[in-house]
């Protein structure tokens, strides 16, 4: 299932060391800061949300998940195979994750940009290369990513622009009925 990446998704979901390739095989889809259907909202919390394939292959990563971790802090079933899991960030990157929601990539702190890689690997035509990664380009505001915006929507960057976009409350929460629309 293939959809738009949060910013919830880019920028605080690796905070929790869970794995690209553990979320994938899992059948991760997307995370949030809310969820619109719960009356009651965690506070300084992400809600991952899954369409796992397999359910028990799903509760041996959750049950690893519960002992690898304390942040997890509630998980629940929705209609049509979705799960969600509710994890806690940790108190000391609160600040940073304030700058993420307020668009203000470039002034989290180093300890926090350190969470992410500078490079990945990426599958090309059958072969793999190293790559630097989104979060290290937005963060440092990389030439080729202003370049690409430049091109693209035909801006001219000044050193007080971010290079990727805001955070809007509303994309950020999690809607099932819309989710489900695109599916």
């Amino acid at each position: 299932m293939e959809t738009t990446k949060t910013i919830t998704t880019i920028f605080i979901v690796p905070i929790f060391s869970i794995g690209k390739e553990r979320l994938t095989n899992n059948g991760f889809v997307n995370g949030f800061i809310k969820d619109s259907r719960r009356d009651v909202q965690y506070k300084d919390s992400v809600y991952l949300l899954f369409k796992p394939e397999d359910l028990d292959k799903f509760k041996v990563f959750l049950d690893g998940e519960y002992e690898r971790t304390k942040q997890i802090i509630d998980d629940y079933d929705y209609e049509e195979g979705y799960v969600v899991v509710v994890y806690q960030i940790n108190s000391r990157l609160l600040p940073d994750i304030e700058l993420v929601k307020q668009g203000k990539y470039s002034q989290t702190s180093t300890k926090f940009q350190q969470i992410f890689p500078k490079i990945i690997k990426i599958n090309k035509n059958g072969f793999q290369k190293d790559e630097l990664s989104l979060q290290y380009r937005v963060f440092n505001k990389t030439e080729d990513l202003k370049q690409f915006w430049e091109d693209k929507f035909d801006v001219v960057f000044d050193n007080d622009m971010e290079v990727w976009s805001g955070f809007s409350e509303d994309y950020e929460t999690l809607d099932l009925d819309k989710i489900k629309q695109h599916v």
